[in-house]
């Protein structure tokens, strides 16, 4: 995590923080309080520490808010204090983390909330910012839902292209079964109940559900629950989670949740301070 976070400090600052050196004196010190501006799922502020803890090992933190929780507007999130010319170069990226990961984990607990009572969890997929898979599962975690696979090394997920490089159903769960290790379970991409019968009489262990419609999804589900798990996939959206949970599939993947969310609004105001003495608070 240091590198990529050294690599994102790298980007923003460059050949140096020009403003913040013609204005920070070297012995400044100041205080950075973050506030909730929107109502959010706080998420990401031990990496964001982090990130002032690279740039000057004198930053302290004291976490206003925890992991998971709720923050409503107006409440302070995270207190930092330290050299004021680290506070301010640092503020950019950790900001951006801290806003795009609650985002994430805020859009997450909107759809796990719709989907309350009804047996159905709320899955990511893998369209992720490049580089940034590892922090949005995570967020996607926090936010109550579940990761998905990680990356293509831990899962066999069957497609149409790979069905189509393979044949049929058939030959592609076969060829896949024949090479996969026991631990590594098998799920098919279907879009209709044809699909899903030959895919099931392969062998599959998981059926993906891919932009099937309601009456098709009742119907997945009568004839397959219970023999394998069921996941709907495909334009999920916040609108139409709670039908689609209501059919009795298992989990439902939707990328919304980590592709296409909107940053929660979080903001920064530094006031110079006293530095402690050593060996106090």
């Amino acid at each position: 995590m240091d590198g990529w976070l050294l690599g994102a400090l790298a980007e923003d600052i460059g050949g140096g923080d020009v403003t913040t050196e013609c204005l920070a004196g070297k012995a400044d010190y100041a205080r950075v309080d973050w506030t909730a501006k929107s109502s959010l799922v706080v998420c990401g502020l031990p990496v964001c520490f982090r990130t002032f803890e690279l740039l000057s090992k004198e930053c302290s933190a004291l976490f206003m808010a925890q992991e998971g929780t709720r923050a409503e507007p107006g409440q302070v999130v995270l207190s930092l204090a330290g050299p004021a010319g680290a506070l301010l170069s640092g503020e950019r990226v950790a900001l951006n983390i801290a806003q795009h990961l609650s985002g994430v984990a805020t859009s997450t607990a909107r759809f796990v909330a719709a989907v309350e009572g009804t047996g159905a969890r709320i899955a990511a997929t893998r369209k992720t910012i490049p580089y940034n898979r590892r922090l949005e599962k995570y967020a996607v975690t926090v936010g109550g839902g579940v990761p998905h696979r990680y990356g293509l090394d831990d899962g066999v997920l069957i497609k149409d292209n790979h069905i189509a490089l393979a044949g049929s159903i058939t030959q592609a769960v076969q060829r896949a079964r024949s090479l996969a290790h026991h631990l590594l379970k098998i799920e098919v991409e279907v879009e209709n109940m044809g699909q899903a019968e030959e895919a099931v009489k392969a062998g599959a262990d998981l059926l993906l559900l891919d932009n099937m419609t309601l009456d098709m999804l009742r119907e997945a589900v009568k004839t397959f629950k219970g023999k394998v798990i069921l996941e709907a996939s495909g334009n999920v959206t916040i609108d139409v989670v709670r039908s689609i949970a209501e059919t009795g599939v298992d989990i439902i993947s939707t990328g919304a949740i980590t592709h296409s969310v909107i940053a929660a609004d979080v903001s920064a105001r530094l006031a110079l301070a006293s530095r402690p003495e050593a060996g106090k608070e």
